[in-house]
């Protein structure tokens, strides 16, 4: 990339970390997406969107626990599945062009998400099914490993859509979800083996920057309505250019 190129590829980092961190989600799709707008190799992009994930989700949990919003027992099930499974995801490749429409189509979830579910009012609070959530929890995380994400935008909106939480216990168990995926995909990715970008420093760093402060806003200050419906808006134009363009 040019140097100008450069300063706009960062400048989008910190606002897809902001906007994902304020809503508990790590990011690796909204980092996934540009990486691919601004043709960075595939090889590449999963590993590098994983670590930011840890970064990014880890400060988001941390806010939205603080905040008194995470659940142990409605998060564990999920973990105990997704773990070993984004490993063995991430040991796997797919090809470019089907990476990214795959990516592409992943992208739409949490823009329904952010557009259609509406916050869970506590008295219409369903109780928990363990085998359903390990099930879930298996699923999504083979998909995670697989395609470089931690899982967050595709448990979020299956939390809201059963009732078990509300939008801010979505969001702190999503970080957490997101973190175990990410080192477990990680994990994965070790053993195949991958290369890291010479930038990784620097996307790390500005990364973790707009997660601390798209955590602490989102967990502690902000109404979320007006974060959702931007990061929608952004997710909804990305996944447009990855499906429908030769991004």
């Amino acid at each position: 990339m040019m140097q100008e190129s450069f300063i706009l590829f960062y400048c989008l980092l910190f606002i897809v970390a902001f906007l994902y961190a304020s809503v508990g989600h790590g990011g690796a799709s909204g980092y996934l997406a540009l990486m691919a707008i601004f043709a960075i190799s595939p090889t590449i992009m999963k590993p590098t969107a994983l670590l930011l994930n840890l970064f990014v989700s880890s400060t988001s949990f941390i806010q939205f626990y603080r905040g008194g919003h995470f659940k142990w027992k409605i998060f564990w099930p999920f973990a105990l599945t997704s773990i070993p499974l984004s490993f063995v995801g991430g040991t796997m490749a797919i090809e470019s062009s089907i990476y990214k429409k795959i990516l592409g189509a992943l992208l739409l979830i949490p823009v329904i998400r952010f557009f259609f579910f509406n916050n869970t009012d506590p008295r219409d609070f369903k109780p928990t099914n363990i085998p359903l959530s390990l099930l879930i929890g298996g699923v999504i995380g083979f998909l995670s490993g697989m395609i470089g994400i931690g899982g967050g935008i595709i448990l979020s909106p299956v939390l809201l859509l059963l009732k078990w939480t509300d939008q801010k216990q979505t969001a702190a168990i999503s970080a957490a979800f997101i973190f175990v995926n990410s080192v477990a995909g990680l994990g994965g990715q070790l053993v195949k083996g991958f290369e890291f970008n010479s930038h990784m420093l620097a996307y790390v760093g500005i990364a973790f920057i707009g997660g601390i402060c798209g955590a602490y806003f989102g967990a502690l200050k902000f109404p979320q309505t007006v974060l959702k419906n931007v990061l929608a808006c952004v997710l909804a134009l990305a996944a447009y250019k990855l499906l429908f363009t030769h991004a």
